[in-house]
């Protein structure tokens, strides 16, 4: 098994321990990220479609960042159209660096080169030199607390 196949094994058991449903299952390819979707809440991911594992953590971090009683509305169409959807995204990016950290991953495997319009490599770079976007929401949300700094998380899921 690679490391790519271990990173992503490991990030799919720790999704799934946070309640967060991964259901492998083939796609439509017209996917906005391939071989990964949202649908009501829940991650959809077709193996033979998917390009970059690490995805699958930042679209958890899209479930995460969303308040409970509102995780059951997500999917591909409805996250762009969220009315906080720019801050949300800089939260899930943040989410899924700190999930990396936890998981004891190298960072590049969310924020890779092929990412976030070709800025994966550079927003991890600032990222590793503690230039973070993103935290403040996470703690507006209690998901982490300045007692505890980024990119340790008081709560993974967002109340």
């Amino acid at each position: 098994m690679s490391n790519n196949e271990k990173a992503f094994e490991a990030s799919v058991q720790f999704i799934k321990s946070l309640g967060i449903n991964v259901i492998f299952k083939p796609l439509n390819p017209a996917q906005i990220l391939p071989g990964i979707s949202i649908e009501q809440g829940a991650i959809f991911i077709d193996e033979k479609q998917l390009l970059f594992p690490g995805d699958v953590l930042h679209e958890a971090g899209h479930i995460a960042i969303v308040p409970l009683a509102e995780r059951h509305t997500l999917n591909k169409e409805t996250i762009g159209k969220r009315t906080d959807a720019p801050a949300e995204e800089m939260m899930a990016i943040a989410w899924s660096y700190a999930a990396c950290i936890h998981l004891q991953l190298p960072p590049e495997f969310v924020l890779h080169d092929d990412g976030y319009k070709g800025g994966g490599s550079s927003i991890c770079e600032n990222f590793k030199n503690g230039q973070y976007f993103g935290v403040p929401m996470l703690e507006y949300r209690g998901m982490c607390c300045q007692d505890n700094p980024f990119p340790n998380m008081k709560n993974w899921l967002a109340p």
